[in-house]
Order: structure tokens, then sequence, then C-alpha cells
């Protein structure tokens, strides 16, 4: 059985008994991380339907959705991790599919939810860069409440700090002995996932600003890569359990937000000089779901 650790905020003089087992239902274990996450796809998804009449969004599409975006994230978080960690799988297939415990990357669901996305796009013959504009901004959200599963696995945090917010546990004093050498193991580190998550939930509401206002196509989701991927940059580089390319020193997720953020600047840069504006969902579209359009 799991037992809980106390996580100290020196600091903050603060102390707290912290268990990844939310609750048990007989024999089986409900993680705090598992649960976050169901918790954080209901509140997009209220958020998503509640929303969607106001911005002419019509309702059944955002169920449409979500029945694709879940197995996709999930399938395209743990895919990415596996791949980029996969010395810690190799030996044991079976576990590959345990993501009980954690083993997720954001990136990889997300880009595993965009192309799912334009596939359900492209067989319904409806306009991906409305529905991609529409559903970006709750995946932020999502992300800051998802983060605290992490605090929970007590996973995800950075190098250690003098800063009065550090946290320190038995679970990160015995992954820095074993994994960062160089490092004190007793001094406090970075709580990485609570700077994510504050971040992730200020870019959610710049994404709700700039969903009502843009007239630009994918606008709104470029914004997204570009707020997130600047956080995730140099949050990345605080962190202590990176995933590297091969055997080099680059670290994939400060890659890929490089990458990520230089390509939207690019696009909304060129959109909006050629006017690449927002076009309303088909009529058709509210017909099929018996909708009134207005």
């Amino acid at each position: 059985m799991i037992s809980a650790v106390e996580v100290k905020f020196p600091g903050w003089g603060i102390n707290i008994d912290v268990n990844p087992v939310a609750f048990h239902l007989g024999k089986i274990e409900v993680y705090w991380y598992g649960l976050l996450i169901a918790v954080a796809i209901v509140l997009a998804v209220v958020l998503a339907v509640k929303q969607a009449k106001s911005l002419n969004f019509p309702e059944s599409l955002v169920y449409d959705t979500i029945l694709m975006i879940i197995p996709c994230a999930i399938i395209g978080a743990r895919a990415y991790y596996v791949i980029f960690n996969w010395d810690e799988f190799k030996g044991d297939f079976k576990s590959v599919f345990d993501v009980r415990s954690g083993g997720l990357a954001i990136y990889g669901g997300v880009i595993l939810v965009f192309i799912g996305g334009l596939v359900m796009c492209r067989i319904r013959k409806i306009p991906f860069r409305e529905l991609a504009d529409y559903c970006v901004v709750y995946l932020p959200l999502g992300q800051a409440i998802g983060r605290w599963g992490n605090f929970f696995n007590q996973e995800a945090f950075g190098t250690t700090t003098n800063l009065p917010w550090g946290m320190t546990s038995s679970t990160v004093e015995a992954y820095l002995n074993r994994f960062c050498p160089t490092l004190v193991a007793t001094q406090p580190v970075h709580p990485t996932f609570l700077y994510e998550s504050i971040a992730d939930l200020a870019i959610f509401f710049i994404l709700l600003y700039i969903r009502k206002r843009s007239k630009i196509s994918f606008e709104t989701s470029c914004a997204y890569f570009v707020l997130y991927g600047i956080v995730r940059f140099f949050i990345e580089g605080l962190r202590t359990d990176s995933l590297y390319v091969g055997h080099t020193s680059i670290r994939v997720s400060q890659l890929l937000s490089l990458v990520l953020v230089v390509a939207a600047l690019i696009y909304i840069a060129v959109a909006r000089s050629k006017r690449w504006e927002k076009r309303p969902f088909p009529a058709k579209l509210y017909a099929e779901a018996g909708e009134g359009k207005k």
C-alpha cells in the first residue's frame, strides 16, 4: 500500500501529509493524478457548453470533440513520454500501459489532440480552424488543474532553491540523491508544477479574451502555443526530470517550445497581413444538431 509523505515548505513553516491515492473503492486505489484529470475534463466541458451559444458554436460539437480528445490526450501524452524515455520501459513492456502513478507528457497529448481534431473535421467536413480556436482555450485550464497531480505524486519539481516557497520531502530527497548527485538533496526545490499551474490559469483567461475578439483563423490557437511555449521553455530549464533528445543535453520540451513559438508567431504575422479572417460555422451544422443559430 502506498503511504503518505510529509511535504515541507521550510520558508513558510508549513508541513503537509500528501498521499498519491485520493481514496479507495474496495480494493481499487483512486489516484489524485487521475481524479484531477477527470475534474479538469468535466469543468472544461461544462464551461465549453455554457459559452457555446454566446460564441455561435454548436453545443453538440463540444460533446463530439471531448469524446475524441480524451483518448487522444491520454495516448499522445503517454506515447510522447515513453518514446523519449524508452530506456525506462524497454525491459518491461507492460509498464508502458501503467499510467496510474504518472508518466504523461503534456505536449504529446496536445499534439495528438490537434491531429485527432483535424481527422474528425475532415471526416465530418467541418471547419477545423473554428473548432481549434474554440476548444484550445480550455487546454491550459485543464493543464492548470492536472499539474496538481504532480504535487500529490511528488514529481515534476525543479532544482534546489533558497526561495521561501521551496519544498522538500523524502520522495524529493530520494530522487535528488539518485538522479542529481550534484545537488544537495536536503535543500528545498522549486515547485515547478505550481509555477506552471499558475501560468496556465493566466493563459486560460488571456485566451478567453483573445478568442472573443480575434477575427483571424487559428489566432487563438497560435496564441496558446506562443504563451504556453514561452512558459514551458523557462520552467523546463528548472526541472530535474526533463526528457532529452537521444543522449544529448537538449531538452525535448524546450526545443519543441521554441519551434512552436516561432512557427505560431510567423503564422500570426502572415495571417494578419493577408487577412485570413474567421468564418462562422456552416448553418447546416446547427440544423443537423437541432440547434437554432443565434
